[in-house]
């Protein structure tokens, strides 16, 4: 079960079905199946409180992942700090939009256990993200 909770923001997911179906598929192309994954869309506070009290790191970031998986089953906790997202997109000259799904295909790449901690992880944690960014794209015809 895919479920999108909001803490202090006004940002929230346009056409949620649309991206729990997304996610489902870019789980199951991974070989893997969807247990409990929860969004928690917050403002750039919320979550760098959250990264100060479990990761002990003191500063904002776009996304913080706690992955429960267990076996295939591919469950976890996924907070995303929205203004520090449409900052990256602004940053970046990317659409607010693609800019949050990637953060989204990233932390649930980490939860199907894909890293990024050298460059030649982070350089297929990219080709994954790019891959199932365009079959988004292409699904929804957006």
């Amino acid at each position: 079960m895919i479920c999108n909770h909001y803490i202090n923001t006004r940002w929230r997911i346009r056409s949620a079905r649309n991206h729990r179906r997304w996610i489902n598929r870019v789980i199951e192309s991974e070989k893997k199946s969807a247990g409990r994954i929860d969004f928690i869309f917050a403002d750039d506070e919320t979550v760098r409180d959250v990264n100060i009290e479990f990761l002990n790191h003191d500063y904002c970031t776009d996304v913080i992942t706690f992955d429960y998986s267990s076996g295939k089953e591919v469950s976890g906790e996924i907070y995303i700090g929205t203004g520090t997202v449409t900052k990256n997109a602004e940053i970046y000259n990317e659409w607010v939009g693609e800019e949050m799904r990637r953060v989204m295909v990233h932390a649930v790449l980490h939860l199907c256990g894909y890293g990024d901690s050298d460059n030649n992880a982070a350089s297929v944690m990219r080709n994954k993200e790019d891959i199932y960014l365009r079959l988004y794209r292409d699904e929804f015809h957006v």
